[in-house]
């Protein structure tokens, strides 16, 4: 039977962290005297009550967490999560359809980006930064967020953060997984710190300077102004959103060992980081080429165009220091490429990690090889570690399924009524967690609030399932998963 009193106890928790990120933000619409204030009061008063009927609910549940309750646990708090998210847009009047609020919710905590928002430069403070804390929580994960503060939460914090965790291989710093958690988190505050730093140093104000540092590093992509990065036309800070950006998609536990332990070779000596480099530096010098051969750029606006949209859609951020739909065509394959592989595991990107690329890499190595020599045994290694077998069916099964995924939603977008292009790159944006789509009736720069009511729907699953992984969600589905035993 699945544990429900303790699921109640989880999500419960996660409520009143919910609760006081609103806090947060109702201190800034009072600093700022707006018309946000009321809607703040109203959210909080009706997420501490829901919080506390559902500790009610889960007096005397048993501490112990088993692999289904996990599952079932992680999807309903994000989904759960992003439905009290909405409710500052809702009560506040700058999003008057729940559809759209729980669509800017879902993409603020998936670390999508894409907004339904024509003109975000109106809304207030508050407003504002609401959408920056929900990405800047959601890029380690709500639960993880959890684990971290409240280790003695549930007794299986180790098949919760499986359920959450994002790449086929985890890592953890230490033998219990609430010190590895906050040692991360550690390594995430002071990253943002650093950019927060950087940004105000650049000559951004105080405010956007938190907000596009909450973005940079959560790899989300919610910025204070329609023009994004491109707003404040500055190459200085181009140049350090790209830096950053890219630091945000390396794996945390490498950041960790590099910055704090002093082992940098161990970063160049590890297979992800080296594909993850090689993809940025290949991508943004072809863009480049193209950039200067086709578009007359100059070579460093080529450049810094180039590798400013390469980092931030493969670290699936999607900020925009340029407009990518009026460069050739060929770029935007390039770019699709990006929003597929994604950046590093275990760290606060989308896509389907570049782990998964170095494993495709090496099966196709080792079946040129097994072609010549049939009774060959070869094993499949990355980075010294064997890769059972196990984990390379794993590995097959979810490309299958998420361009399975992408085919399913791709078409019934098109059959709707979406041109082909939006319809291929909107569906994997959203699977990506990237944010901008490429076409010409939705582009980079744009908001979506143009698509259809199914068609956001659509997006928000999509969001939920690329975020938490594909099977954690669609598991619940199976009829094996509601059998007894």
């Amino acid at each position: 039977m699945i544990n429900f009193k303790l699921i109640y106890k989880i999500i419960a928790h996660l409520l009143f962290v919910e609760t006081a990120m609103m806090l947060w933000c109702l201190l800034i619409s009072f600093f700022y005297r707006e018309d946000d204030t009321f809607a703040f009061m109203i959210s909080i008063i009706i997420t501490t009550l829901s919080a506390s009927i559902l500790k009610i609910f889960s007096r005397d549940a048993e501490n112990n967490l088993y692999r289904r309750d996990a599952y079932l646990a992680v999807t309903l708090a994000w989904i759960i999560f992003c439905i009290f998210g909405s409710l500052p847009f809702l009560i506040s009047g700058y999003l008057t359809h729940f559809t759209d609020a729980f669509f800017e919710a879902m993409s603020g905590f998936t670390t999508t980006g894409a907004t339904v928002i024509d003109d975000v430069e109106s809304l207030p403070h508050g407003i504002l930064l609401w959408r920056s804390l929900t990405q800047w929580v959601g890029g380690l994960g709500i639960v993880f967020f959890t684990i971290a503060l409240l280790p003695s939460l549930v007794g299986g914090s180790v098949k919760v953060f499986a359920a959450e965790a994002t790449g086929p291989i985890k890592t953890k710093l230490h033998p219990k997984l609430s010190t590895s958690a906050k040692w991360i988190w550690v390594i995430y505050i002071v990253l943002t710190l650093t950019c927060i730093g950087s940004y105000y140093l650049g000559g951004m104000s105080i405010f956007d300077s938190i907000n596009y540092a909450m973005a940079t590093t959560a790899t989300g992509g919610f910025t204070t102004h329609n023009s994004s990065t491109e707003f404040f036309n500055s190459p200085q800070l181009e140049y350090t959103c790209t830096f950053f950006t890219f630091l945000s998609g390396i794996n945390f536990t490498l950041l960790y060992l590099a910055l704090l332990k002093g082992k940098v070779k161990s970063l160049f000596k590890n297979s992800e980081f080296k594909f993850y480099l090689f993809m940025i530096l290949g991508c943004s010098a072809f863009i480049m080429f193209e950039l200067i051969w086709r578009n007359h750029y100059d070579l460093e606006h080529a450049f810094r165009s180039s590798i400013f949209q390469v980092v931030t859609f493969i670290t699936t951020t999607g900020m925009f220091s340029d407009n990518a739909a009026l460069w050739p065509h060929v770029t935007w394959v390039v770019l699709a490429v990006c929003m597929f592989f994604g950046a590093c595991s275990g760290s606060t990107s989308g896509g389907i990690k570049c782990i998964r690329g170095v494993m495709i890499l090496r099966i196709i190595r080792n079946e040129f090889r097994q072609i010549l020599h049939p009774n060959a045994v070869l094993p499949l290694k990355v980075d010294g570690t064997n890769v059972p077998n196990q984990k390379r069916v794993t590995l097959l099964a979810f490309i299958a399924v998420y361009l399975i995924l992408a085919l399913v939603i791709s078409f019934t977008m098109i059959a709707i009524g979406i041109d082909n292009t939006n319809a291929i790159t909107i569906t994997l944006s959203c699977l990506g967690n990237v944010g901008p789509t490429l076409g010409i009736e939705i582009g980079p720069t744009m908001s979506w609030s143009s698509l259809p009511m199914l068609c956001k729907w659509l997006c928000a699953m999509m969001m939920l399932i690329g975020r938490l992984e594909i099977f954690t969600v669609l598991v619940i589905f199976t009829p094996a998963f509601w059998k007894e035993n």
